[in-house]
């Protein structure tokens, strides 16, 4: 999921230079500019350059004359997740393997509170990943709340357990995931104040230079005590977000077979799809309240 930088710009001036780079640029009626700069919450200037310029090269490759509404969908996919790799051909098995992990992110994420809308899950390779599920805001949001941090440890968790409860068998598949979650569990605690354990203080080194950061002279500036409450606050975070992943797609496992199966016969879901796929999931139930001191 693309995270929304404190740097990008909103809404009207996403449109003002979506319309600057489209400037001598053949552009379908179809193509409406307002409607891009809204599918591109978090993009920077250079990024909406880049998908202008990557909607232009496609469609040329095609043998279009005016760029399409299928040319900038495909260029803003690019830009997030880099071009297909068509010459990546996956055995049936890794491709079910797939359709379940892209599913259980998409129906993890479609159960939750606070997540934005999945507005896209494929299992056509692009970059290094096999698949991916867009998860996307509807509007521009400049601060996250403690329980979309919550929601977006559970849906990256959820493709891990749709592998484990269809083929009893997790893949490697979910080393990313894992990874972009412990990281977001891991600032929780030290960087948010989100951990009634450790409290509001922040507990990384506000040092920019990477050499005095990670030179040999990176000393902790907490003890080995408070290192362990950290550690075992993270880890009860992951394994609640693993727990809850798994009670959704349990409680959920039609719509997950339904979902794995139009993404084996299609390869891509788009928005409208997916929304009638989701009409009848089983919401998670709502957490309890959480709050710093009592």
């Amino acid at each position: 999921d693309r995270q929304i930088g404190v740097d990008a710009p909103d809404l009207l001036g996403r449109k003002e230079i979506l319309e600057v780079h489209a400037k001598g640029k053949p552009l379908m009626d179809e193509v409406v500019l307002e409607a891009v700069a809204r599918r591109t919450p978090g993009f920077s200037g250079a990024d909406l350059a880049n998908t202008l310029n990557e909607a232009a090269l496609l469609a040329a490759r095609r043998g279009h004359s005016e760029i399409s509404e299928a040319d900038v969908d495909e260029a803003i996919d690019r830009v997030i997740a880099g071009p297909q790799r068509r010459s990546r051909v996956m055995n049936p098995a890794e491709k079910r393997m797939t359709a379940y992990h892209e599913g259980g992110h998409a129906v993890a994420a479609a159960a939750l509170h606070y997540t934005d809308p999945v507005t896209k899950v494929t299992i056509l390779p692009r970059g290094r990943a096999l698949g991916y599920t867009m998860v996307m805001p509807a509007e521009d949001k400049y601060s996250t709340s403690r329980n979309e941090l919550l929601d977006q440890l559970v849906y990256s968790m959820g493709g891990r357990i749709a592998e484990e409860i269809v083929f009893h068998d997790p893949s490697t598949g979910a080393s990313n995931d894992i990874q972009k979650a412990s990281s977001i569990a891991r600032k929780m605690v030290t960087e948010y104040g989100m951990s009634s354990r450790v409290g509001p203080v922040r507990l990384v080194s506000d040092d920019p230079d990477p050499m005095t950061r990670f030179g040999g002279g990176n000393q902790r500036e907490y003890s080995e005590d408070l290192a362990g409450v950290i550690d075992a606050e993270v880890h009860a975070l992951m394994e609640t977000a693993t727990q809850e992943a798994w009670e959704l797609l349990n409680s959920n496992r039609e719509v997950l077979d339904e979902l794995a199966a139009r993404l084996l016969e299609k390869e891509t879901i788009l928005e409208a799809e997916l929304k009638e796929i989701f009409q009848n999931i089983r919401k998670a139930p709502p957490r309890e309240q959480w709050l710093s001191a009592p």
